[in-house]
């Protein structure tokens, strides 16, 4: 038998997933369902090209209800109590070797968004950066080759 993997999550990455799986289930799936019925009234089914869209966005809303529950099922919610360790949760300043600044929130792989400087755990960074302490400088292995940054703020 596979072993599950936990999936880890923020405290408001969990109620996103919560809140739109909500949503599907409340909103959308009695929407697709009405469009199902209302294309299925319209007649023979074997060209009915609004009906064959009904079905194939009621597939794709399944498939994503399903994937939801299995990712809520399956995941851990980091624990975010104050630690002078970096950890999943925290916003965290880094200076690079080259002198820049950045802050990053740390977040589980399935909440990484680098447009909202939300890095996952498992990123280049995110990995050499959990568990070590502020003023701590730490080598960063990445596909481009490997660089040093500082902590310099835990949040």
């Amino acid at each position: 038998m596979k072993q599950v993997e936990n999936i880890i999550l923020t405290a408001d990455g969990y109620l996103e997933l919560e809140q739109e799986l909500n949503m599907l289930k409340t909103e959308k799936r009695p929407e697709v369902i009405k469009a199902l019925k209302e294309a299925r009234d319209l007649g023979d089914l074997s060209e009915n090209s609004d009906y064959d869209a009904a079905r194939n966005e009621q597939a794709q809303l399944e498939a994503r209800i399903k994937e939801l529950e299995y990712k809520l099922e399956h995941s851990k919610i980091a624990d975010t109590t104050k630690s002078d360790k970096v950890s999943v949760g925290n916003v965290v300043t880094i200076t690079y070797d080259d002198g820049e600044i950045e802050e990053y929130k740390i977040v589980g792989s399935l909440e990484a968004d680098p447009f909202e400087n939300k890095i996952s755990n498992e990123s280049p960074i995110g990995k050499a950066i959990v568990g070590h302490k502020i003023n701590e400088t730490v080598e960063v292995s990445s596909p481009n080759g490997n660089f040093s940054v500082t902590i310099t703020k835990i949040a």
